[in-house]
């Protein structure tokens, strides 16, 4: 293990093995400690975690997110890497943060070069890597993002890749699938999994965009709510469709707009449209053994929101309760 690299815990690892943090708890603890003796004889998740997504938590400072993952009540999480890699963070005292706090960061994130969401248009010309203006930079902070990913003993970053064309004659696939393949194979090259966030394609052409790429170290990070949000479909269905390739899931909920062309609403887990009880059905039919992070993008009380959607999720994953909509 490199020196340096975050604790492990008794979650399945999606990284390298990592020294333990102190008291690690992941689904099934957290349960039999809420209601000994609730756990089902075959729970879906034995040893997958719930976490959160660092950004959702908007922290200026790793000491910042260290008390903030701390306030949600969960011991893991999946990390922004771009302050690392750019330096606003350091990343020795970052890992003493996050550790000293017994958090451990399951995975990374990799954000894009000036991304403007203020409208579906928008982030259509400027998301992931579709702009031929942001490609040598983003390209350039992928490969940097890859071996940080490596030193931090991660083995799964996630990341939009933008816009996919449907079409496998439109020139702009082309390009696209050329240019995820380069970033697919610098994260493969430090033994890095990728995992390109659902929600600005159908998962019908996703489908086919992987079986194109046909890279072994790319899956999914399924995030229901980003279905709604993009009205590219629903969500119980396509996270059946792509179950195979999904290597980790974001908590979160929306409610469509109804309006082509505009954005849907996120709000809190079970205030949305997701059919959480039938999202857990598919997780544990198609056995769908991954780690979930809670993601929560909008809403000025977002700790106490991801509280709540821990509190909602964690019985529906391991099959021992329900969830008030």
């Amino acid at each position: 293990m490199l020196p340096g690299t975050l604790g492990s815990s008794k979650c399945t690892p999606p990284s390298r093995p990592r020294k333990p943090l102190a008291a690690p708890r992941c689904l099934t603890e957290v349960v039999e400690l809420l209601d000994p003796g609730a756990m089902t004889p075959d729970p879906l998740v034995t040893t997958a975690c719930l976490g959160v997504c660092s950004w959702s938590l908007q922290p200026a400072t790793p000491a910042e997110l260290a008390r903030r993952v701390t306030a949600t009540g969960l011991q893991h999480a999946q990390l922004a890497l771009d302050p690392l890699r750019v330096g606003a963070w350091r990343v020795g005292r970052t890992l003493d943060r996050l550790r000293d706090a017994g958090v451990e960061v399951r995975s990374g994130m990799l954000g894009m070069r000036d991304e403007d969401y203020s409208t579906i248009a928008s982030i259509r010309r400027t998301g992931g890597l579709r702009s031929d203006a942001t490609w040598p930079a983003n390209r350039a902070a992928a490969a940097q993002n890859a071996k940080l990913a490596a030193r931090l003993g991660l083995r799964l970053v996630s990341f939009h890749a933008g816009f996919l064309p449907h079409e496998r004659t439109d020139r702009e696939r082309a390009t696209l699938l050329e240019r995820l393949g380069e970033v697919a194979d610098v994260f493969a090259d430090e033994g890095v999994t990728v995992a390109l966030e659902t929600g600005q394609e159908t998962a019908e052409v996703l489908l086919d965009v992987l079986a194109e790429l046909g890279r072994a170290n790319v899956g999914v990070n399924f995030d229901p709510a980003n279905m709604l949000l993009y009205g590219m479909g629903e969500p119980v269905a396509a996270l059946a469709a792509l179950a195979p390739h999904v290597r980790q899931i974001h908590v979160k909920d929306a409610r469509r707009s109804g309006v082509p062309e505009q954005w849907g609403e996120e709000v809190p887990v079970g205030q949305g449209e997701v059919d959480w009880r039938a999202f857990f059905d598919v997780v544990r039919r198609e056995g769908i053994d991954v780690d979930l992070m809670i993601e929560r993008e909008a809403g000025t009380q977002r700790v106490d929101d991801i509280r709540a959607a821990a509190a909602i999720v964690r019985p529906l994953a391991l099959g021992v309760g329900g969830a008030s909509a």
